[in-house]
């Protein structure tokens, strides 16, 4: 029989040797951030502000450094107990499951949120975090009210969490889109992400400052840009969307990026191990482990707090979301 405090014992060492990494991958966005602080001076003589574009004022800033649960001990560690659907816990109205002992999976719908980058693969593995910036609100409104409405598609929901990480006008967008960010979101809310909204950004400008912008940089900062642009177009398809967003061909790691295997499981904060396999960025198998005694029991797995962050920095940052996918 598995035991909370025995458990929590061999989890606690994955998780300490996870804080050196952490300060590793600090000090590495910081020199990018430098080098890219530069750049943007070169260029545009400060009429561009890096970071409205890249910096602490982006709506998501989750990142690698934030996913500070992952326990390294427990690779290759399978429950002991039947593995049951996570459909037949009771549900909350946020869309989330109070959890009970046992080992539980879900297929449900994920999401990107981080554009310029590739999709899962390779072997890469996913760690939990929560999510972090000024958009946090907003962002998570939207995964825990999508529970409620079937109606709206996948596809949908997913330009709406593109619009908000690349700070598109919400006023700009297609009349379909429009209404379905109005059953998602409250006034408030979509006020305050159409103040954060940025101006595209005329081409000669913007390729002047692409010509010296850190590779990977460079890559989320001009899908961002190239996303804007798409999504004030009333012609724009989900594909042109996604083709923007989503890398494809070969992918190399990326700075501060660390050694995951798929299948890694995280503590979270509430007592219960979670592990995400994502089969592509809208779809991602989760489970979730609540052993006997845990503090877990009777508390509620809610997915819209949780974003499976890869180590490798150069893949995509996926929320998790209570709709199961296809016919899972």
């Amino acid at each position: 029989m598995h035991t909370w405090n025995s458990i929590k014992r061999v989890a606690v060492r994955g998780t300490l040797a996870f804080a050196l990494a952490a300060v590793v991958t600090d000090a590495a966005a910081a020199q990018i951030g430098g080098r890219l602080r530069g750049a943007v001076g070169r260029v545009t003589g400060g009429r561009l502000s890096v970071d409205q574009l890249v910096g602490g004022d982006h709506p998501i800033t989750t990142s690698l450094p934030d996913a500070r649960w992952a326990v390294d001990s427990l690779d290759n560690f399978t429950p002991r107990e039947a593995k049951r659907s996570m459909m037949q816990l009771q549900r909350t109205p946020n869309g989330g499951f109070v959890l009970q002992p046992g080992y539980y999976e879900l297929h449900n719908q994920s999401y990107c949120l981080k554009a310029g980058t590739h999709g899962p693969g390779g072997g890469d593995g996913y760690i939990f975090a929560p999510p972090k910036g000024p958009a946090e609100d907003a962002v998570m409104t939207i995964v825990r009210n999508s529970v409620n409405h079937p109606e709206i598609s996948q596809s949908d929901i997913q330009t709406l969490l593109w619009a908000i990480i690349a700070r598109a006008k919400f006023e700009d967008l297609s009349p379909q889109h429009k209404a379905v960010a109005s059953r998602l979101l409250t006034p408030r809310q979509l006020t305050s992400l159409n103040r954060s909204a940025l101006d595209l950004i005329p081409g000669d400008e913007m390729g002047a400052l692409m010509d010296r912008v850190p590779g990977p940089v460079r890559q989320v900062v001009q899908a961002e840009a190239q996303l804007r642009n798409l999504l004030a177009d009333p012609t724009a398809s989900f594909s042109q969307l996604e083709a923007a967003a989503v890398l494809t061909g070969a992918v190399g790691l990326g700075p501060g990026s660390r050694a995951v295997p798929a299948g890694r499981w995280s503590l979270h904060p509430d007592g219960y191990y979670i592990r995400y396999l994502p089969s592509s960025y809208t779809n991602t198998v989760v489970q979730i482990w609540v052993p006997q005694g845990s503090p877990a029991v009777g508390k509620e797995y809610d997915p819209a707090t949780h974003i499976a962050v890869p180590g490798n920095t150069a893949r995509q940052r996926l929320i998790q979301s209570g709709r199961p996918y296809g016919n899972h």
